[in-house]
């Protein structure tokens, strides 16, 4: 009788619900940034039909009942930016979460240029990283790395990581890029800012967006992936691994430094990541979601790539996808290491533009000159920029990288001058120039810019296939 009861003590012990007590999703902890003057979300698991309630010392309660199988979630409001503050969540226990501030959260993601963290990598330093870490407390900055994992099917799970607050003990291991970012966000809007920093160096941009996406836009790609053969570049599986796991925590928006490992296949880039950006925007609840993104910095590649080609097609996803920035590097770069050195500056260039377009702060300028029109006059071709309002500016006596064509399409190295804020390009070689281009290399230095110091991108005025 005692081993017949032991046997259905098991039993029932077995067949219990998985969570038995009241878990909050993993991106919710002590020292967290949740978005102000929002509806947040916040979701977990419990018991079954468990009655849960979320209250916050700024004021606000929120209820909810967990499903059949223990999962829930709710809404509750945010103030403006301020704290630190508390979050009570009672279901079949209680959590406090503590040091809860409100402020500004950002989406920090990429490859490994992103994931490039401020000690550097293994002999591969950031400039001045001692000093900026040395200086770098501040309560009111705030980080979350999300550990790396892949997923064949979307993961509610995401692999680990918690809130840090910037300190010289916890800066090293953030993301340089993201770090500069913030630094710079939070000392002009004098806000709390939390950056949730999810990156895997040498990974494609189809690794970043979910199965439905790619298979709408891409139905010719394989999407077949199983465990066996699963891996960072895989699609989707960074998407289901690093991205689904966060959903749908309340962020401002999204910064991004990835495309290298897409310059082989640069001709359908623009598609991508459009399609991937638009991908994003409605996981995370927002048709409008600012994107901004680092234009990859020239780097010596292969002979047979020219990573010009992948840069246009970014230049392109800039201006024809509504609500993105793209900050240019093409001062930024080194020959010999893909992973440059400075990250200041390009943090700082994304700042400009949220500074400026999400923030509406005006007065700063947030993008390099954009080529907009030419016109050819007795030999010479007279270009005409965007974003130059105050005219262009050569730190060199001689603007180098330009090119020009005839009708043969055969390219010449150009002379290039800039004339009242204007650029004149012409070649003695050239008697009727047809076409120019500026920057159409792997590796350079840049020498076009605008007076408030930001580089101009890569541009051509032809569309030829090489």
């Amino acid at each position: 009788m005692k081993k017949i009861f032991f046997v259905q003590f098991i039993l029932f012990v077995c067949c219990l619900p998985m969570y038995s007590q009241t878990k909050l999703a993993e991106i919710f902890g002590d020292n967290m940034v949740l978005q102000q003057n929002s509806d947040v979300a916040v979701w977990g698991i419990d018991r079954p039909n468990t009655s849960i309630s979320i209250q916050s010392s700024w004021g606000q309660v929120a209820k909810t009942t967990s499903d059949k199988k223990g999962h829930w979630q709710v809404k509750i409001k945010t103030i403006k930016a301020g704290g630190p503050y508390l979050l009570n969540v009672t279901g079949s226990q209680k959590i406090v979460l503590k040091d809860v501030l409100l402020g500004e959260v950002w989406l920090c993601s990429g490859q490994s240029n992103m994931e490039m963290p401020m000690k550097g990598f293994t002999g591969q330093p950031i400039n001045n990283s001692n000093d900026f870490i040395l200086k770098s407390a501040n309560s009111q900055l705030r980080y979350f790395d999300v550990k790396r994992q892949l997923g064949v099917e979307p993961i509610d799970k995401i692999a680990g990581g918690k809130w840090e607050i910037a300190s010289p003990a916890t800066t090293p291991n953030v993301s340089a890029v993201a770090y500069f970012y913030g630094k710079i966000l939070q000392e002009t809007l004098k806000v709390p800012v939390g950056l949730i920093c999810s990156s895997w160096g040498g990974t494609p941009a189809e690794g970043w967006t979910s199965k439905e996406t790619l298979a709408s836009n891409f139905p010719d790609m394989n999407l077949a992936v199983t465990k066996g053969n699963l891996n960072q570049g895989s699609p989707s599986g960074l998407y289901n691994g690093m991205i689904h796991p966060l959903l749908p925590f309340g962020i401002k928006g999204v910064i991004w430094y990835q495309g290298e490992n897409n310059k082989n296949r640069y001709q359908n880039y623009e598609k991508l990541f459009s399609a991937m950006i638009g991908n994003w925007r409605t996981a995370f609840q927002q048709a409008d979601m600012p994107f901004y993104f680092v234009q990859i910095a020239p780097y010596i590649y292969s002979k047979e790539i020219n990573s010009a080609f992948l840069r246009e097609t970014q230049l392109k996803t800039m201006l024809n996808t509504k609500n993105t920035g793209m900050a240019v590097s093409l001062d930024a770069g080194e020959e010999h290491s893909i992973h440059p050195a400075e990250k200041q500056k390009i943090g700082e260039r994304l700042a400009y533009w949220s500074l400026a377009k999400t923030y509406k702060m005006n007065g700063i300028e947030f993008s390099g000159p954009v080529y907009k029109s030419m016109g050819i006059k007795e030999g010479k071709v007279y270009l005409a920029f965007d974003y130059a309002q105050n005219g262009l500016f050569s730190p060199s006596r001689d603007i180098e990288n330009f090119e020009i064509a005839g009708e043969n399409k055969v390219f010449y190295p150009a002379k290039a001058k800039i004339v009242k804020g204007n650029l004149e390009v012409w070649s003695e070689t050239i008697t009727k120039p047809v076409a120019v281009r500026y920057a159409w290399n792997n590796f350079l230095t840049a020498s076009l810019f605008n007076t408030a110091g930001l580089p101009a991108s890569s541009f051509r005025t032809d569309n030829w296939e090489k």
